[in-house]
């Protein structure tokens, strides 16, 4: 709806129905909070996200790929649902806000926070399907062309291009040498 030249968002969508057993504290869960302490992986997932990237679709390819399975690309209808919905909203409405503002400095903060629970519920959603939808282990490659084709796999859009395929050469790295733990499936 618009009014004058704002849009105003409609809220009369109904809410998003979540799975009763979702598990928010899974393998992938633990697998991106240990993957994103890597300074690397921080700056390029963002300036992957500031180019229209899902940064839980890049984190699951990601982990798929560790665990010698090919990323599809297709995710189930819920997980872009609540991206769409919720993680983007709570995003938008963080980045809209002034940084350098000291009245906005706790609202940013806990919009933040925000984010990031919404982010684990995505990346939980992401989990229960790629369980079930990604059983398969990929014994075609090695493990190094496995991680690019996982991490193209999560792209927008085809082709990636050459900015892209930088940052995702710089996540690859980081994943060849990656620490086995308890965020394998």
């Amino acid at each position: 709806m618009s009014v004058g030249s704002a849009t105003i968002p409609d809220f009369s969508t109904s809410p998003l129905e979540l799975p009763e057993d979702l598990e928010p504290e899974n393998p992938l869960w633990r697998f991106a909070l240990a993957f994103w302490k890597y300074p690397d992986v921080q700056t390029s997932c963002l300036a992957l996200q500031d180019q229209g990237w899902s940064v839980t679709r890049i984190l699951s390819a990601a982990w798929l790929a560790l665990s010698e399975r090919a990323f599809t690309g297709v995710e189930d209808a819920t997980v872009t649902e609540w991206r769409d919905r919720v993680t983007g909203a709570l995003r938008r409405a963080r980045k809209s806000l002034p940084r350098n503002a000291d009245n906005c400095q706790k609202l940013r903060s806990g919009i933040a926070s925000l984010e990031l629970e919404a982010e684990q519920i995505e990346l939980a959603l992401s989990w229960r399907t790629l369980m079930t939808n990604n059983p398969e282990y990929n014994d075609m490659q090695g493990r190094d062309t496995l991680i690019i084709s996982n991490l193209v796999a999560a792209a927008p859009t085809s082709p990636v291009d050459d900015s892209a395929r930088l940052l995702l050469n710089t996540l690859a790295d980081t994943l060849a040498h990656f620490p086995k733990g308890d965020h394998q499936p």
